[in-house]
């Protein structure tokens, strides 16, 4: 009989992490890793396995972490997971593997911490020779180097094909090292990760800005196939009166700044940021706990949390929300900002808000949110932070003319295989809108299927 609770994971005390950037979760030991590997039952269905967006041999992997074959356990998650690193630190488990763990669904049972598991094996860094196919002699652009970019480009190039990745940044990553902070994931992970990436001979130009600093049509020209996962890092804004206020900012921006441009090293990086006594930060969201634990850390003295809707309709991670409640975050359920309100210097000052109650579900499944009559208050801060979601850049529409749009400005690709038109695919979020790191990575992994199903029928 499996034991029933998951093997506790090492954390820094909330009252150090707080002015802190160091990484929050410590992982595991060996022995607790293979102490909680036991608790997993083997089930031959494996319906683990279906909840995993990129197929990992999940009871595979596991099995040899508990029999101490960690150089086993590594090639079975690398056969499947380009980055393991990676997910096993910000993938939503609870939603995805280990919602259909059976373990779980023992009564007074937890599932088996198949992400927790996944993060001991990869920090291992064991070295492995990772076969590659001989070379079919077919050139591929991958644009983007984010998850999607990152885990197409390594299937492909496993799969013997030539590999160039633009990207518009200076590094690899994407919404790795712009939008996750480094006590969530340090980003030496990251570079550990693209490495290996590398490692397969996968080339990286940087400071690419396609559509501008070359030309799509150019792209298309030289190479066989495109893949394009440029995300969709745009900022999105309520767009309520008063949004003109002086510190009033995107999550986009300030988490650029702290993150990719490495703010919260000021002054060893000169990169400053506005930091303010209290600070509200708006959505419920993995971002928004990104953004307000972050602002914490930088020094805000209060640091409120706004959501128009109850915590059980709130989309972050509850490990995250757990982690911004240890931290002192403090969150206002059912709140709706209406305008912000400014002083004589045009800097914000207050937020006027009304209450919400919940009525029927709207087409996200969520209960959607309704205006109390008569509940206007205002609450008072000095610095706010939407963090509300992102959408397209707008660099599509003149960039890539040759690309289906839709009517939300992302890319028109079947669902299935990410294909746009001939030769050309495109997967995560700038098909998708927002979503998971693992969501996108399984978008990479099915267009670089038909990339090589393309190329290979093309001869």
């Amino acid at each position: 009989m499996a034991e029933k609770f998951k093997v506790r994971m090492r954390e820094l005390d909330p009252s150090e992490r707080v002015n802190s950037f160091e990484e929050v979760a410590l992982g595991y030991t060996k022995e607790e890793a293979i102490a909680e590997a036991k608790r997993c039952l083997q089930c031959k269905h494996k319906p683990c396995v279906s909840g995993c967006p990129v197929g990992i041999d999940i009871p595979g992997f596991i099995k040899a972490l508990r029999e101490d074959d960690i150089e086993k356990s590594t090639r079975i998650l690398k056969d499947a997971n380009n980055l393991p690193a990676i997910c096993g630190r910000v993938c939503p488990q609870e939603k995805q593997c280990e919602l259909a763990c059976v373990v779980g669904k023992i009564p007074g049972s937890e599932p088996v911490a198949i992400g927790r598991l996944e993060r001991f094996v990869a920090d291992q860094n064991i070295s492995l020779e990772t076969a590659v196919k001989p070379s079919v002699n077919k050139r591929v652009a991958v644009i983007g180097a984010g998850p999607a970019g990152l885990t197409a480009a390594a299937d492909l190039a496993k799969e013997g094909f030539s590999v160039t990745v633009f990207e518009a940044f200076h590094t690899a990553g994407g919404v790795l090292v712009y939008g996750i902070p480094e006590f969530r994931l340090p980003k030496e992970i990251v570079a550990k990760e693209v490495e290996f990436v590398k490692s397969l001979g996968v080339e990286f130009r940087f400071n690419q800005i396609i559509g501008r600093t070359i030309p799509f049509e150019e792209i298309k020209n030289e190479y066989d196939a495109v893949f394009i996962g440029i995300g969709a890092g745009a900022p999105r804004f309520m767009g309520i009166p008063g949004s003109n206020h002086n510190n009033i900012f995107s999550s986009s921006e300030y988490l650029t700044r702290t993150n990719l441009m490495k703010a919260y090293l000021f002054p060893l990086y000169d990169t400053p940021v506005k930091i303010k006594d209290r600070v509200a930060v708006i959505g419920a969201g993995n971002v928004t706990m990104d953004a307000a634990r972050t602002v914490k850390r930088l020094g805000a003295k209060e640091v409120h949390v706004v959501y128009r809707r109850s915590e059980e309709e709130m989309p972050a991670r509850i490990e995250e929300y757990h982690h911004a409640v240890e931290e002192g975050i403090i969150f206002h359920w059912l709140t709706l900002p209406v305008e912000y309100i400014g002083d004589i210097n045009n800097n914000v000052t207050g937020m006027k808000c009304v209450k919400m109650t919940l009525g029927e579900p709207d087409d996200s499944g969520r209960r959607r949110p309704i205006q109390i009559e008569g509940s206007e208050f205002v609450m008072e801060v000095d610095m706010v932070i939407e963090a509300i979601g992102q959408t397209p850049n707008a660099i599509l529409k003149a960039g890539f003319p040759a690309v289906r749009l839709n009517k939300w400005g992302s890319i028109d690709a079947d669902e299935a295989s990410g294909r746009v038109d001939e030769g050309i695919y495109a997967g995560g979020d700038i098909v998708t809108g927002s979503a998971t790191v693992i969501e996108a990575m399984g978008a990479g992994k099915r267009s670089a299927r038909a990339i090589k199903s393309y190329l290979l029928r093309k001869g």
